[in-house]
């Protein structure tokens, strides 16, 4: 293991990784120990109680943080001519049909978010083995796959983002930026927090929400106590 650097040893003295924090506390810690001298990302770890395997048991959904990601969303619309203008108006940074898909079979893929209209799906589904892994594949429960994509651009502009529990049964999600208050992290972790217990699985038997964690690039996680949670979510 290498040696901790002085603001990793600053970091640690001000907080104990083993201890459960309030929410509230948790962010204005976070604010306090993390030192990139980059705006890097706010993440939290949602741990659930669920079994993935399980298709009633798997946890999906999208929310639109208050306080957005703080993050520049690069979007590429996928429609027919009659659609562009609208696309464009909303702020989409591509849009366009046979030239981004051939584009996209050449391995180009530089966009964090792709919106279609329901009429091009046949033509994007063979390259959804290329977006799927990326998580960048169109899809009607997300709201990407839709008529009105001037809204769709808008939403996802604003901080609408989509998350989806993984194999080990954990939701990771970016929830801000370190230049961020801790009161507006800690805003976009409740809605976020609130949008999944809503989709607690009818089927679940037991614990639903195990663990919680948020931290920042290059800081350690710092724990929140979900009891401290259950008059707030």
């Amino acid at each position: 293991m290498g040696k901790l650097t002085k603001n990793q040893k600053i970091a640690n003295a001000k907080f104990d990784a083993s201890k459960q924090y309030r929410l509230d506390e948790a962010c204005n810690l976070l604010k306090e120990i993390t030192y990139t001298k980059f705006d890097s990302t706010i993440e939290m770890a949602i741990s659930l109680g669920v079994d993935p395997r399980k298709a009633n048991q798997m946890v999906r959904g999208v929310v639109t943080l208050p306080h957005g990601t703080g993050k520049v969303v690069r979007v590429l619309v996928l429609c027919t001519s009659d659609k562009e203008e609208e696309a464009k108006a909303a702020g989409a940074e591509y849009v366009g049909l046979e030239d981004y898909i051939e584009k996209i079979k050449g391995g180009w893929t530089d966009v964090d978010v792709i919106i279609c209209t329901p009429s091009v799906m046949a033509k994007v589904g063979p390259i959804g083995r290329i977006l799927g892994p990326r998580g960048l594949m169109p899809n009607p429960k997300t709201g990407t796959v839709t008529m009105e994509v001037g809204n769709a651009v808008k939403e996802v502009k604003a901080g609408k983002i989509d998350f989806k529990v993984d194999k080990q049964g954990i939701i990771h999600s970016a929830i801000g930026k370190s230049n961020f208050t801790a009161e507006q992290i800690a805003d976009n972790a409740l809605e976020l927090l609130n949008t999944v217990i809503k989709l607690k699985p009818q089927s679940l038997k037991g614990t639903y929400i195990k663990s919680i964690s948020i931290s920042s690039t290059m800081s350690k996680g710092i724990h929140i106590d979900v009891k401290s949670l259950n008059a707030a979510v």
